[in-house]
Formats: structure tokens, C-alpha cells, sequence
């Protein structure tokens, strides 16, 4: 056999993740309940996927930059106010918005209905960031700036100071 049959032939049964409506891990984060369909244990790492629900008024995570990964973000329902840098965007369902590394940003619900919408994290290790966040706030404790600032720092984002 040469290496070019070698690479062409299939994976034999490659796993496939199938995630119902009531499946997946639920992380919550305050009032924004996330839930994770795929943390890259499927992917490789390759790719993470996530469904959000953001209740009415839910402010969002500092601006802040990626320096490793790309992070995409589809408005299911409602409408998302992203900020990127000194523009605001409001993303009303059928919206996507691909934030590349080094873009700076943010979002938030600033309307009185909840809002739903998927991500993307390419590399897929960023989902692990959540689990970190939700277990810092575990048994209901404030999430300080600092200890925000140092997850942050685990996975290769900082908060886009230029534009607080």
C-alpha cells in the first residue's frame, strides 16, 4: 500500500457526539446559562460549541482579546449588543458574528427579553475557561475583577484595557 492510498482511505468508525435538547453540561454564570455540546472531546480540540441563554439585562464579560483562538457567536433568538472596540453592534436572530484572535470585544443583553445564541471556540480548550469561571463563583461567590483577570490569563486572553 503507498502513502497516498494510506491517506485515503476512511477512519474506521469515527465517533459521532450526538447531543439532545435536554444533554449536554450546563454551566452557569450568573444570568447566563450556557450549555456545552461539545468541549472537543469529539473534535480532536479542534472546535467547541456551546448554546447560551442570556436573561434580559445581563451585562457581559469585560472587553477582552483572544491571542490563541477564534471565538464565532450565532443570535438564535433575541438581540445580542456586541462591542468591539468603539463600535456597538446590536445582533438581532439570524446575526453571526466571528471574532478573530486579538479582536477586541464583548456582548451583552441589554433588552428586556432573554436572548439566545451558539458559540463557536476554535481551539476547543477555551470551553474549559467556563468551567473554571462557574467554579469560581461556586457556592455563590463574587467573581472579583482579579480572579476574572488571572482565568483569563490561563487561556491566553486579556482584558482590552484600551477600550474599558
Amino acid at each position: 500500500m503507498t502513502d497516498e492510498t494510506k491517506a485515503a482511505e476512511p477512519i474506521a468508525d469515527p465517533a459521532v457526539s450526538v447531543v439532545g435538547p435536554d444533554d449536554g453540561e450546563t454551566i452557569v454564570l450568573g444570568t447566563t446559562r450556557m450549555r456545552v455540546l461539545e468541549d472537543g472531546s469529539t473534535t480532536g480540540d479542534r472546535l467547541g460549541f456551546a448554546e447560551s441563554v442570556l436573561a434580559p439585562h445581563t451585562p457581559g464579560p469585560p472587553q477582552h482579546r483572544h491571542a490563541q483562538h477564534d471565538e464565532g457567536f450565532y443570535v438564535v433568538s433575541g438581540s445580542v449588543r456586541f462591542t468591539v472596540g468603539d463600535q456597538e453592534h446590536d445582533a438581532t436572530a439570524g446575526t453571526f458574528v466571528m471574532v478573530p484572535p486579538g479582536a477586541p470585544h464583548t456582548f451583552a443583553n441589554v433588552t428586556d427579553r432573554p436572548a439566545v445564541m451558539l458559540s463557536t471556540f476554535t481551539p476547543a480548550q477555551y470551553v474549559q475557561y467556563f468551567r473554571d469561571l462557574r467554579d469560581l463563583m461556586a457556592d455563590g461567590r463574587a467573581l472579583t475583577p482579579q480572579a476574572s483577570i488571572r482565568t483569563m490569563s490561563r487561556y491566553a486572553t486579556e482584558p482590552a484595557t484600551d477600550f474599558a
